[in-house]
């Protein structure tokens, strides 16, 4: 006779009619869960006084605060799945966020969770939950798991009020995204002449296939950015899967003169390091040598394997066993790039970027890729790269948004290019092993910006336009200081998308860019979208970018 033991069942969690449950979840790096617990305890606090003011609920914690830990914040995939076992399946639950979160800490419980959920951010550029909060909510849209959103600076806004009513009483919140215009096959644009350029870019690249090598993947938490290989096949970006311990080893292989050689070229060219003594605390010319190794590494499994397109597993994975990846991918996806030879001694695609997937994420890498496909084919600059949507505040009558890259950008995105940039050592609470940013002010120019994600297998594919600007020093500054001023800061407006429009319907924190000049514009604009959906892709246009197809 079979004999059944399992672990005790936990008394189940089943909130009284005047209390609402919630849960916090973030890092899963210690360091930074101390550093970030007293913003989270701040909002906490506000959440419970909204609450109670206005509803006249009761907020109640759905698990504890860890006091010898130094922090509320739920830390891991095991803790997230112990916390929702316990919790009443039907029972309402907001995620409160306001830091950066690992989201498979929470998903996978949120998707099979049958009560209404609120992913709840503040709109803080210090450890931003509404980073964290795209990140959850493009997850949970990839689940099929339905949820509503909602931000505010200091929860207690009309539009902070108004939502979280809605949701007290339907387990919903309807938010305009009418700024998302859908563009199929019927639509003019696939018979304009720019419209049969992307036709004819999409076919090549079914065709020919365009090759994603990712040093791992699942970085920080990010089950949006790991997309269904069939979705991946059917739009012909199927994936190279690599290892990161392979490119360790391809690392060793660059000898010290090479590296030496590299670091030169862009001191030569006025990049400036700021270099100190300590290598805990920072910025050292080895980690920099190091990182010049994985660039050359980089480069040659791209030139190997034939990869249109490469990218590293960023801070979970390399993090402790070497320097931070960020100067290799900024400078790989330049233009303007330390002339590396593979081992026959060519030099490895001269005067190309090779376009890097910053933090392995598939749903940067397509448009990414599509992009630079199409802007070379064009001759035009062809640099792209992803930002977070960090955050954003208004100035001088506008708001502009704070787009800031967790380490680096291509030189050609900095004002003043290598001479304009700045290398800081990444900030040891990430990175004990250092490494140099790539970091200075975004240039003002036009752009272009898109993200995909999933339903099902299918890729959908967001698609707008934009100004980047060069803000008053003092301006930029602020903005720095409160953001992370080691990192490249990019400020920008979207035409025709307000700043709770883009939050009400991204699906992502990340953004991809590319430049593109005015004139050229709207025929980008145009064979971009076709090429998208001759790519098999739903594509929507966002804004005002609609009126130029």
């Amino acid at each position: 006779m079979l004999t059944l033991k399992l672990p005790l069942e936990p008394a189940r969690l089943t909130p009284a009619p005047d209390e609402v449950l919630f849960v916090t979840n973030a890092d899963l790096r210690e360091s930074a869960n101390v550093a970030c617990w007293p913003v989270e305890a701040k909002y906490e606090a506000l959440l419970e006084k909204a609450l109670a003011e206005h509803f006249g609920k009761r907020a109640r914690r759905a698990h504890p605060i860890k006091a010898d830990r130094g922090h509320g914040f739920i830390a891991s995939q095991r803790e997230g799945s112990d916390v929702f076992a316990a919790i009443d399946p039907d029972a309402p639950v907001i995620v409160l966020l306001t830091a950066w979160q690992y989201s498979h800490h929470l998903a996978n419980c949120l998707a099979r969770h049958r009560g209404p959920v609120l992913l709840l951010a503040n709109f803080d550029g210090t450890w931003p939950g509404l980073v964290g909060m795209l990140c959850m909510a493009g997850t949970l849209t990839a689940l099929g798991k339905p949820y509503a959103r909602l931000w505010s600076e200091a929860f207690d806004d009309a539009f902070f009020l108004d939502g979280l009513k809605a949701w007290l009483a339907t387990g919903t919140i309807a938010h305009d995204v009418s700024h998302l215009r859908r563009v199929d096959a019927g639509h003019p644009v696939m018979a304009s002449e720019a419209g049969a350029v992307g036709v004819r870019i999409g076919e090549w690249s079914l065709r020919h296939k365009e090759i994603i090598g990712l040093f791992d993947t699942y970085c920080m938490g990010m089950m949006n950015g790991v997309f269904p290989l069939k979705a991946l096949a059917d739009v012909g970006m199927p994936l190279e899967s690599l290892s990161q311990s392979d490119l360790l080893m391809e690392m060793a292989k660059v000898p010290e003169a090479l590296r030496e050689a590299c670091l030169s070229w862009y001191e030569a060219r006025g990049m400036r390091f700021l270099w100190g003594d300590d290598p805990a605390t920072e910025l050292t010319r080895p980690q920099v040598l190091e990182q010049c190794a994985m660039l050359i590494a980089l480069a040659r499994f791209a030139d190997r394997f034939g990869l249109s397109a490469v990218g590293v597993q960023y801070q979970q994975g390399l993090a402790r066993a070497c320097a931070a990846s960020d100067f290799a991918e900024g400078a790989i996806g330049s233009t303007e790039r330390f002339p590396i030879p593979a081992e026959d001694g060519r030099i490895i695609r001269p005067g190309k970027p090779i376009p890097c997937v910053n933090e392995v994420d598939m749903g940067t890498a397509i448009p990414q890729t599509m992009l630079f496909r199409l802007l070379d084919a064009l001759g035009l600059p062809s640099e792209t790269t992803l930002h977070d949507i960090r955050w954003g505040s208004d100035f001088d009558g506008a708001f502009y948004w704070d787009l800031e890259i967790s380490g680096s950008v291509p030189f050609e995105h900095l004002k003043g290019g290598i001479a304009g940039a700045t290398g800081h050592r990444q900030p040891p609470m990430y990175f004990p092993k250092g490494g140099s940013t790539i970091a200075g002010q975004g240039k003002a120019g036009r752009l272009i910006w898109a993200r995909a994600h999933y339903e099902g297998t299918t890729v959908h594919l967001h698609v707008g336009t934009g100004h980047a600007v060069e803000l008053p020093t003092q301006e930029f500054r602020r903005r720095l200081d409160a953001t992370t001023r080691e990192w490249p800061l990019l400020n920008c407006t979207l035409d025709g998308v307000s700043r709770d429009q883009l939050m009400a319907g991204h699906q992502s924190n990340h953004i991809t860019v590319a430049y593109v000049p005015e004139e050229h514009l709207a025929e980008v604009l145009r064979a971009f979208a076709a090429q998208a959906i001759t790519q098999n892709m739903v594509v929507d246009v966002a804004g005002t970018a609609y009126d130029l197809l």
